[in-house]
C-alpha cells in the first residue's frame, strides 16, 4: 500500500472514530487480566499456584465432598478463578500446556453458570468475594457471607448463591481442568515453583 493510501486510510479511521461510528482504539485492544490470591489465603505456603492446584484437584474430583462445606467450596472456586487467569495469560509459566490453557475458559463458564456468577465479572472481583465469604463463614458470620454474595456479580443473590456453594452440582469440565493442572504440575514440576 502506498504511503498516500496508508495516510488516507488512517485519516478515514480517525474520522469515523470521531463520529462515534467506530469503537475507540483502546476498546479494541485486548485487556490483560491479572489475578492474585489474598495474602491470608495460604499462610506458610511457598507458592500459591502449587497450593491452588493441589487443593482444586482434590476439591473438584468429587463435588459431593464439598456438600455442606460452603467455605471450602468458595475457596476452591476462588482458586480456579486464579488458575484460569494464570494458566491462560501465562502459558509458558504453566509448562506450555495447551490442553490446560484451552480447557480453563470452558471450565470457568461451567462453574460460573452453576453459581450464577456473571460471565463478565472480573476474576479478581470473584476471588476477593469468595475469600470474603470464606472469612465470614469461618468466623460464624453467615449473614455477612450472604451480603458479600448479594453483589451484582452474583446473579442469584446472597442466600441462593450460598446454598449453591453448600451443594455444588457435578462440575465435570471444572474437574477436568483441575486434573489437567495437576498432571502438568506432576509432569513438569513447573520450574517456577
Amino acid at each position: 500500500m502506498s504511503r498516500l493510501a496508508s495516510t488516507a486510510s488512517l485519516l478515514l479511521l480517525l474520522g469515523l472514530g470521531a463520529c462515534g461510528n467506530m469503537p475507540s482504539l483502546a476498546s479494541m485492544m485486548p485487556t490483560e487480566q491479572t489475578a492474585n490470591l489474598p495474602d491470608d489465603a495460604y499462610s506458610g505456603a511457598a507458592d500459591p499456584m502449587r497450593s491452588a492446584i493441589n487443593n482444586t484437584t482434590i476439591a473438584f474430583s468429587a463435588t459431593s465432598q464439598l456438600a455442606g462445606r460452603p467455605a471450602q467450596a468458595a475457596r476452591a472456586v476462588a482458586e480456579m478463578e486464579y488458575l484460569k487467569v494464570e494458566i491462560t495469560t501465562n502459558p509458558r509459566s504453566f509448562g506450555g500446556s495447551t490442553t490446560a490453557s484451552t480447557i480453563f475458559p470452558s471450565a470457568q463458564q461451567e462453574w460460573r453458570r452453576a453459581l450464577g456468577i456473571a460471565p463478565t465479572a472480573a476474576p479478581q472481583a470473584v476471588i476477593d468475594s469468595m475469600f470474603a465469604v470464606v472469612r465470614a463463614l469461618n468466623g460464624g458470620q453467615r449473614q455477612s457471607a450472604e451480603v458479600v454474595l448479594s453483589q451484582p456479580i452474583f446473579t442469584l443473590g446472597g442466600p441462593a448463591t450460598l446454598a449453591r456453594l453448600a451443594n455444588l452440582p457435578s462440575l465435570p469440565v471444572t474437574n477436568n481442568a483441575a486434573q489437567e493442572a495437576g498432571r502438568v504440575l506432576r509432569r513438569t514440576g513447573l520450574g517456577r515453583f
